[in-house]
């Protein structure tokens, strides 16, 4: 599902009626426990949490003109799906996230490298969502980064 929006809001309003409201509590539940410093923007056409060059300047190494993607939020065709970066890199997180899945949710976990996809609308963890979303804070998340990057 491809969206052509210049911010969030607009990429929102272009959702079909069934989305939209799983869109905005998942938006709710990810701003409401961000830490500080990560910017919601569009990014690859979806909602994203970037951490803008005023505090990592190096940006994305694949462009770095591009700012340093978190978190994306995106409606896909069959699915509502949550791009968490941290998930993929920090294996500690990873393994906290699939623990806790089970006690919030009815459905299996259905994860890819770092894409949570929700087919069921109505059993979307928000409350896990959102203790997801602060479990990484800016630094954090650059020091993971570079990390991984500066090993390969």
């Amino acid at each position: 599902m491809k969206i052509e929006a210049q911010t969030p809001e607009e990429y929102i309003e272009q959702l079909p009626e069934d989305r939209k409201e799983v869109i905005i509590d998942l938006r709710k539940a990810i701003k409401e426990n961000l830490p500080a410093g990560f910017s919601e923007q569009i990014s690859y056409g979806m909602i994203g949490y970037v951490v803008p060059h005023s505090i990592y300047p190096e940006g994305y190494h694949v462009n770095n003109s591009l700012p340093l993607p978190f978190i994306n939020l995106a409606s896909q065709k069959n699915y509502i799906a949550l791009y968490h970066s941290g998930i993929y890199s920090i294996p500690n997180l990873m393994e906290w996230f699939k623990a806790e899945y089970p006690k919030h949710s009815q459905h299996k976990l259905d994860l890819g490298k770092s894409c949570i996809r929700f087919k069921k609308m109505n059993d979307i963890p928000f409350a896990l969502i959102g203790e997801l979303a602060q479990k990484v804070t800016v630094n954090e998340w650059i020091a993971a980064y570079e990390s991984i990057i500066k090993k390969a």
